[in-house]
């Protein structure tokens, strides 16, 4: 059946006012929606500004170990190895001669030297551990590994351990004489 145009326009008027209620929040969402970003202002207003403190810079030291069996010596120094920061050594530590390469000795000379280190705002180092080397023991003292695990004790990030003993690329001439070490 034909429609008028009377009814043409009431369908589309009906389907007008379904789709544009549909579409529009209702009033009470768009006043929780206003209010609710005004409540949570008013709030961090009320409390006190958290003030954080920005991150620490990473500080970089390198501590150079000399191991042998007769005495450790720690030296601290700038990242670039120009300037000394600090520095201990076994003889510091005990009286006897015999004492001064045990790892006790190493280990209270890399304390003193780890607090020195701390005083002066490093928090990272770099060790380098060095033997005799050249015709000598290629291998550090029983001081080398005290002193590692002291730093790594005391609180100071360890990033890289190197080994930096000499070896020769020819051979020196070993003491002892055309015969050798005769015991």
């Amino acid at each position: 059946m034909p429609q008028t145009k009377g009814e043409i326009m009431q369908e589309k008027k009906s389907e007008t006012e379904k789709v544009s209620k549909q579409e529009t929040p209702s009033e009470k969402t768009i006043e929780n929606a206003i209010e609710a970003p005004v409540q949570k202002v008013a709030e961090e207003q009320k409390t006190e500004p958290k003030i954080v403190a920005p991150p620490r810079k990473k500080r970089i030291a390198v501590v150079h170990v000399y191991s042998s069996k007769n005495d450790t010596i720690i030296t601290g120094t700038d990242i670039s190895g120009a300037e000394t920061l600090g520095w201990a050594s076994g003889g510091l530590i005990v009286k006897a001669d015999r004492e001064e390469g045990k790892p006790y000795a190493a280990m209270q000379a890399a304390l003193k030297l780890a607090t020195t280190l701390k005083e002066k705002g490093i928090t990272h180092v770099h060790i380098r551990i060095r033997a005799p080397g050249g015709n000598g023991l290629k291998t550090p003292g029983p001081g080398a590994q005290a002193v590692v695990r002291t730093l790594a004790r005391t609180g100071l990030r360890i990033e890289r351990i190197e080994d930096v003993t000499p070896l020769p690329t020819d051979s020196m001439k070993r003491k002892g004489g055309r015969r050798g070490r005769r015991v």
